[in-house]
């Protein structure tokens, strides 16, 4: 349509897409919480089953909703000044991480109660790797963007790997989510079958979910007309990694 700019149309389904993000997050929490409230006694911090029961919640909150939330941070409030945006992201992802701390340490502290291994599953190892480079990620991100040391070209050349393994370590925290509601589900059909159909169900809605929310931050934030508009004052400051090999490019994720 004449006079309207490249790209806006595009601009205003993003609501819809970030709001579409959101149910689905909050979903992914409740159901989550719903399942080990119904099915597992609920929750307590005193080395018993319940303990653990802290554990999806917390991981599923932190290191999907919240580290998902973090994400989209720069494609939501597109127009606010970027320094807010970077604590804003910075806060959300440290929020993120605090809560994964009290996730990893329910698990460990419930394994070592009951005398039950540590760090014996696939599962284990990949969340472990995803919670890692995740605290790398958020300390690296700290240093080269909200309060920067390095020199432009430095940020410019990081840039790029920070949203790269951003999306990555996201799809790392829910592939790392799916195997550990499939080690539950097989650990509580070895106990009682009884009530396993209705309680699988809602935990492969609940995987359904995860993915769902995954694939659409991706796709937000992989859209071009998604982006912060240019701003010549933060043009020096970084490149987006679409344009790297162009020599010069928009500054913001």
């Amino acid at each position: 349509m004449e006079g309207i700019p490249r790209g806006w149309a595009g601009v205003r389904t993003l609501p819809w897409y970030v709001a579409g993000s959101q149910v689905l997050g909050v979903t992914c929490v409740v159901i989550t919480g719903v399942w080990m409230g119904h099915y597992y006694g609920g929750y307590a911090w005193d080395g018993s089953s319940q303990q653990f029961n802290v554990h999806p919640l917390c991981m599923v909150l932190g290191l999907v909703f919240l580290y998902g939330d973090g994400v989209l941070v720069y494609r939501v409030f597109r127009n606010e000044s970027k320094r807010s945006v970077k604590i804003l992201h910075a806060l959300l992802h440290m929020m993120a991480l605090i809560i994964s701390i009290v996730g990893l340490v329910a698990v460990f502290d419930y394994h070592n109660s009951s005398n039950i291994p540590n760090m014996y599953s696939l599962h284990s190892w990949c969340g472990m790797l995803t919670f890692v480079l995740f605290f790398l990620q958020w300390l690296l991100g700290l240093a080269f963007f909200l309060f920067p040391w390095a020199s432009t070209l430095l940020r410019s050349w990081y840039l790029p790997l920070h949203i790269f393994f951003g999306l990555v370590l996201l799809a790392m925290a829910v592939g790392s989510s799916l195997m550990g509601i499939t080690e539950k589900l097989l650990f509580s059909s070895q106990s009682s079958s009884s009530k396993l159909a209705p309680e699988a169900a809602l935990a492969n809605v609940l995987g359904l979910l995860l993915v769902c929310f995954v694939i659409l931050v991706g796709y937000v934030v992989s859209r071009e007309e998604f982006r912060r508009p240019p701003n010549p004052e933060e043009e020096a400051l970084s490149v987006h990694f679409n344009t790297l090999g162009e020599g010069s490019g928009p500054s913001s994720p």
